[in-house]
């Protein structure tokens, strides 16, 4: 799942990505306005975490300008402003839910969770090719009948390959969409992970599932 977060308090930044990272979710922050909504209108995000007082074009307008251009993303309001005009007016331009700062991230966390899982429940709680079903709501794995464990990052990587399976995924691709877009392409990191993913999904089961384009990348589907 892939999160931007629109805040200029650098603290305040670096903590809630901290802590979303701990929990297997890319993020991307934008610290200015502007920036902020230009990210959220041309790349895909599950969320958007967005303050209301931001430089150069606040919460309200971004929002404000990101429905009617079309763009349906969830959005959750982090910020200080908290009189019930706020909230309301927040909520009323298009914003799903409202968190005011001080806050627990605990409680930001589960928060997230519901939206995503309101998102999952309208769009299909499961994934499946071949006999390789994940159940995104209680986040199993199943090859046939066999439960198969995988780390967050793991369940993440193979989340993001089902949805897009039969599509050749470039490495840059797999990257930006498990982890953000200031990932650097030049470590091996993909790699690795798509060997450990191969281990649990694939090695004692047929058919082979995960497939190597070599020079391009990978593809998740059934067969050659």
């Amino acid at each position: 799942m892939r999160i931007l977060l629109i805040e200029d308090d650098k603290e305040v930044a670096h903590f809630v990505k901290k802590g979303l990272k701990e929990n297997s979710y890319a993020v991307d922050i934008a610290t200015d306005g502007e920036e902020g909504f230009c990210l959220a209108l041309h790349e895909r995000y599950d969320i958007i975490i967005l303050d209301i007082m931001l430089p150069s074009k606040d919460g309200y307008e971004i929002i404000k300008d990101l429905r009617e251009k079309g763009i349906t993303t969830p959005v959750i309001f982090l910020t200080a402003k908290d009189s019930t005009q706020d909230i309301v007016k927040g909520l009323d331009l298009g914003g799903d839910d409202y968190v005011v700062k001080p806050f627990s991230f605990a409680e930001l966390l589960a928060r997230i969770r519901a939206l995503l899982r309101r998102g999952t429940e309208q769009k299909g709680s499961q994934l499946k090719v071949a006999d390789l079903r994940v159940d995104l709501l209680k986040r199993e794995v199943y090859r046939g009948n066999t439960k198969i464990e995988l780390t967050p990052k793991e369940f993440a990587l193979l989340e993001y390959m089902m949805r897009n399976a039969g599509l050749v995924l470039t490495r840059t691709m797999i990257s930006e969409g498990v982890w953000d877009y200031n990932f650097d392409t030049f470590t091996n990191i993909v790699d690795v992970h798509i060997n450990h993913l191969r281990k649990k999904i694939d090695k004692d089961f047929h058919p082979k599932l995960i497939h190597t384009i070599r020079g391009v990348g990978y593809v998740l589907k059934e067969g050659d």
